[in-house]
């Protein structure tokens, strides 16, 4: 598993009120791609910043959700002017505690996941 983290220098004037109504608009590009496992959006007010925590299945998987077409989409949606950081990190485990387990990159390399424990609340988008 791969673990990216991406910053980008968001528009002047725009409000973190803003910038959440654009991550709710792009979330379901990502839910949408079997490649990524997880993504938390980043908001960073007193530096002025956007981005993403996504964990990966492979660092091509995420080079390939980053190229040229998505620079494109984060300088309109954001204002970035290109000033945008990619960090990527080796991610041998996982302490999940939404699914109340420890995570193996052997199990995601292998389409191991188990299922949700019984009774734990899922949110369903409406």
């Amino acid at each position: 598993m791969i673990t990216e983290i991406i910053t980008f220098k968001l528009r002047p004037g725009m409000t973190r009120e803003d910038v959440v109504a654009t991550y709710r608009k792009t979330a379901p590009i990502w839910r949408a791609n079997p490649d990524c496992i997880r993504k938390c959006y980043l908001y960073d007010r007193e530096r002025h910043l956007g981005g993403g925590a996504y964990l990966w299945r492979t660092l091509d998987a995420a080079k390939r959700a980053h190229g040229d077409a998505w620079r494109k989409m984060i300088n309109d949606l954001y204002g970035s002017d290109d000033q945008i950081s990619i960090t990527y990190f080796e991610t041998p485990i996982v302490a999940d505690n939404l699914v109340q387990r420890t995570i193996e990159e052997h199990e995601v390399s292998a389409g191991v996941f188990a299922p949700l424990p019984e009774g734990l609340p899922v949110a369903r988008e409406a």
